[in-house]
């Protein structure tokens, strides 16, 4: 793009960016099954994008001059500490999303492990299906991390596995991180028992909530059984939830709670030592934006407590809906035992990324997962409170998709793998994915990571090339 020499009218402008957004899936109505959160609230959604528009260009960086922004994190983070039951020295700080929520509480473990005289390099434990996040986290902040393996059957992280790894890592064990839930399989972790053990060893805990936290407090708060899972959990120090997935908020603002103000200073940055203003961040932005705050606050006060009961009971209640009727359709089966809004199906006899293909011919968008080891490549369904209308069709669907994908062979990675990349889509064209993606989801689960996450790189650095 280069700018127009004569100026769009703003109708040009609306009719080009819908002409972008042609490709794109819609963000509505439950049939993508990740990424997007509907409510089916229109009269909230609104209120969000209006408050979007309303504080686009106030600056969150200083709440010195735009007191509005400190009142809207306060009012924020006071809800998120009631909903996941804060002690009254809890405190929390509104980020941009999950991924920077988890750096955040990496960074303080990193800083209070460092206060008790440790040097050297810190040590995070993660469960292999912990967030990427956290290992981004690492990678940031040049620290260890130590992967721990799953009980197979729940696909949950055990107390005895992280006991084991604590062992292994000595001293430098600064964090233990569980899932509340996991993404790739939607079960809650072994908290209270992972974070007992922690508080013995005298290591921090974050419970990883961004997903599934505002579930979980809502579900608690109605009177439903849900495992333990937040700040009351004694040896819990952090916890993360995102108002932009089960919030229904417009994207990204994400809430980090923190045990007590302590725990918290650690991710604080300060500096005067120059001739400008003082700069003070609180999470890794400076310029932060106050309308993704604005926005939830707004969301959440349309919804209001009914309207947020309604929408995570409609969710849970579809999320048993299909794990049953998923049950009852021969070759695929649910991973595990659901805790929340997440579900993962694979197929004993047949390939799941052959039935995501069949899914997208039936309009439906379901998210590959490939293997890892002895774990089985699977499709994640992140489901909606709107997804509570649609069920008996997406069975209806998924039925069918299963029956066409038994007649196929499974998807392999093909033998001349630097052609196979070579062939990859070009998105950047403007035409649109192929009909079937399978054997790229396959050529991508049949390489080793230390192969595959430099090769994803180099696709999406072509993706994001510049034409002139």
């Amino acid at each position: 793009m280069s700018l127009p020499e004569s100026a769009l009218s703003p109708a040009d402008v609306a009719a080009q960016l819908a002409e972008l957004r042609r490709d794109d899936p819609p963000v509505h109505g439950g049939r993508v099954m990740a990424y997007v959160y509907d409510a089916g609230r229109e009269d909230a959604g609104r209120a969000g994008r209006e408050a979007l528009a309303a504080f686009g260009e106030v600056n969150a960086l200083d709440p010195l001059t735009f007191p509005s922004v400190a009142r809207l994190e306060n009012d924020l983070v006071a809800w998120a500490l009631d909903l996941v039951r804060g002690a009254p020295d809890a405190v929390g700080t509104v980020t941009s999303g999950g991924s920077e929520t988890c750096i955040l509480a990496v960074l303080a473990a990193r800083e209070a492990w460092r206060t008790r005289g440790r040097s050297g390099r810190a040590t995070i434990i993660v469960a292999e299906t912990a967030h990427p996040a956290f290992i981004k986290a690492v990678h940031l902040l040049d620290m260890d991390v130590h992967v721990v393996p799953v009980e197979r059957e729940s696909m949950r992280l055990t107390s005895a596995a992280v006991a084991s790894a604590i062992r292994e890592v000595g001293d430098s064990a600064a964090l233990v991180v569980v899932s509340a839930p996991s993404y790739p399989h939607g079960v809650v972790d072994d908290i209270e028992s992972i974070a007992s053990l922690s508080q013995d060893a005298g290591i921090a805990c974050h419970v990883d909530g961004c997903i599934g936290g505002v579930v979980l407090g809502v579900a608690r708060r109605m009177g439903m059984e849900v495992p333990a899972f937040d700040l009351s959990v004694p040896g819990v120090s952090s916890f993360g939830l995102d108002l932009h997935k089960y919030g229904f908020s417009p994207k990204g603002v994400s809430i980090l709670l923190f045990a007590d103000t302590t725990y918290r200073s650690g991710t604080y940055f300060a500096y005067s030592a120059w001739p400008g203003y003082p700069l003070v961040n609180t999470t890794l932005q400076s310029t932060k934006p106050a309308a993704p705050m604005a926005a939830a606050w707004a969301t959440l006060a349309v919804l209001g407590t009914a309207g947020l009961d309604r929408a995570v009971t409609e969710a849970l209640q579809a999320t048993r809906h299909l794990a049953d009727g998923i049950a009852g359709i021969p070759g695929i089966r649910v991973v595990g035992h659901p805790d929340a809004t997440l579900i993962a199906l694979t197929g004993d006899d047949v390939d799941p990324f052959r039935i995501a293909d069949y899914m997208r011919e039936r309009d439906w968008v379901l998210q590959p997962q490939p293997s890892l080891g002895d774990l089985p490549r699977t499709l994640h369904l992140t489901v909606q409170p709107v997804s509570l209308a649609t069920v008996e069709l997406f069975l209806t669907d998924l039925r069918a998709a299963t029956e066409a994908a038994a007649r196929d062979d499974w998807a392999s990675a093909p033998e001349d793998l630097e052609a196979a990349f070579a062939d990859l889509p070009d998105l950047t064209s403007g035409a649109g994915l192929p009909p079937r993606m399978a054997e790229v989801h396959a050529l991508i689960d049949g390489l080793p990571s230390n192969v595959r996450d430099p090769a994803l790189g180099a696709i999406f650095g072509a993706l994001f090339t510049s034409r002139r």
